[in-house]
């Protein structure tokens, strides 16, 4: 946006009978990427994104590294065991809100805050309602669905404390990412950047002092994760009541709407359901890494924390390029889409190799980061050698994340999930039938396969062309408010 727009205070954007502010009247934290340079609106929404994705890594790393530290190999393997059926039951909320989100970017590129404000009420109320399901399903029926993943007896009970406390309070996280996704929309990655830094900073003193100094052991570092994430949840909330005027979000009320409550439902569910899915295949290949014993449960938790951080800058790049579409698709501009995917895709090849490089040259040494090699050095080879097949195939990660993401900002989400419900069939099957061939390493090279196969479906959806009449938002409703 040129300087000489930005100095104009409380300029207003008109399109039909919608208005937005379209001034940076909030320290420029709100970005139209409907106009200047593709690369540097990406780049420039993707920084902030990939700080804001390493800090929430810091809650995943710092209860790994302190529990595994301070707790033994065994509690390790009990809380790492809990991350794919935590991802499993908050899928559902988390697809809801990301749909919302994808609502919001294209109301904000054509400039409709009536739109945004329905959008935005109907979220508080689905998600509200789903997240109170999740959480007394989550307190309930932990024990039970641990036993199904074939969670080892030793480490069960470390599991099921770690569980009941995170969804007594999986409110907070719920309600950071739903505020999260719809300021992101509007182009502003650095309030949910500021939220994490500060959450993050919280959940390391707390996993230090509950753990080590109050001897709270796993309750401790459960403790300290959802306190941490409901700070994130109230920065990001106070912002958005703060904001809500430049953002066009003033004047909501608190009525849902019905039809923007189901095109959350039909936008969200199919994210929710390939989030599922996936969540699904990452507890069937869990448990295939549970028959293995603690050693091969530890290093797989290790390097997965690894792999989870080194992927971000990937996993970022490509939020941007979504947000970017759905806020251009909003103006029905395929050229500027097309433009921000050429250069997404050369900015995803370069940090793609350099992340391949990083990895496999120091995995040894970051794998020391979670476990004491003197003690566990079985599980810091196993996981060496996870990380050296994985490092190879983010080159394979970056071109999936960037048709993917275009593919999902245009609103064509069934398609993505076809994609995902790919690579998902392709994990499992490729897992299982490797391992019973070579063992444990089988199972590390099935993700970049899964990879493989879930990267063809976008790709092809892309060059076919149908995916812009997938538009979710279309002219004619009077703005709400």
């Amino acid at each position: 946006m040129s300087a000489g727009r930005n100095a104009v205070k409380y300029k207003i954007h008109k399109r039909g009978n919608a208005d937005i502010p379209a001034g940076m009247e909030d320290g420029g934290k709100m970005k139209d990427m409907t106009q200047g340079a593709p690369a540097k609106l990406i780049l420039g929404f993707a920084a902030p994104m990939l700080a804001g994705s390493l800090f929430q890594q810091v809650y995943n790393v710092a209860d790994t590294m302190i529990v595994g530290r301070y707790l033994g190999e065994e509690a390790l393997a009990g809380v790492g065991s809990t991350g794919t059926l935590t991802a499993f039951l908050l899928a559902l909320v988390m697809g809801l809100c990301n749909g919302a989100g994808l609502i919001v970017a294209q109301c904000f590129g054509c400039k409709d805050t009536g739109k945004m404000k329905k959008t935005v009420v109907s979220l508080i109320w689905v998600a509200g309602g789903i997240t109170a399901v999740i959480s007394l399903l989550g307190i309930v029926a932990s024990r039970f669905f641990l036993t199904l993943l074939g969670v080892p007896e030793n480490v069960i009970g470390y599991s099921a404390e770690y569980l009941h406390i995170l969804y007594s309070f999986v409110c907070g996280s719920v309600a950071y990412n739903g505020a999260a996704a719809i300021l992101r929309s509007t182009g502003d990655s650095r309030t949910p950047l500021a939220a994490l830094a500060a959450s993050s900073l919280l959940n390391v003193g707390l996993d230090l002092f509950l753990i080590t100094v109050c001897g709270m052991g796993v309750a401790g570092a459960a403790y300290a994760t959802v306190l941490s994430q409901l700070l994130s949840a109230v920065i990001c909330i106070v912002y958005l009541v703060k904001k809500r005027r430049l953002l066009g979000l003033s004047g909501m009320g608190l009525k849902p709407d019905r039809h923007f409550v189901l095109l959350i439902m039909k936008t969200g569910f199919p994210a929710a359901f390939q989030s599922c899915m996936i969540s699904l295949g990452g507890m069937s290949v869990q448990r295939l890494v549970n028959s293995y014993g603690a050693s091969v449960m530890a290093a797989y938790v290790a390097a997965n924390r690894i792999d989870s951080m080194a992927i971000q800058i990937i996993v970022s790049i490509g939020t941007a390029l979504s947000v970017f579409t759905g806020q251009n698709m909003g103006q029905d501009n395929f050229g500027r889409i097309h433009e921000g995917l050429k250069k997404t895709l050369g900015m995803m090849l370069a940090a793609s190799s350099m992340m391949a490089v990083l990895v496999f040259a120091f995995r040894r040494e970051l794998m020391g980061i979670f476990l004491d090699p003197s003690e566990s050095a079985q599980a810091v080879g196993i996981g060496a050698v996870y990380l050296s097949v994985i490092g190879v195939a983010y080159l394979i990660a970056g071109v999936m994340q960037s048709y993917q993401n275009v593919i999902r900002g245009a609103g064509d989400v069934n398609t993505c999930m076809v994609a995902g419900l790919t690579e998902l069939t392709g994990r499992i099957v490729f897992a299982y039938l490797l391992s019973s061939v070579i063992g444990v390493t089988g199972i590390w090279i099935a993700t970049p396969l899964s990879w493989g196969c879930g990267c063809v479906i976008p790709v092809v959806r892309y060059y076919g062309g149908k995916w812009k009449t997938k538009k979710l938002i279309e002219g004619g409703m009077q703005p709400a408010g």
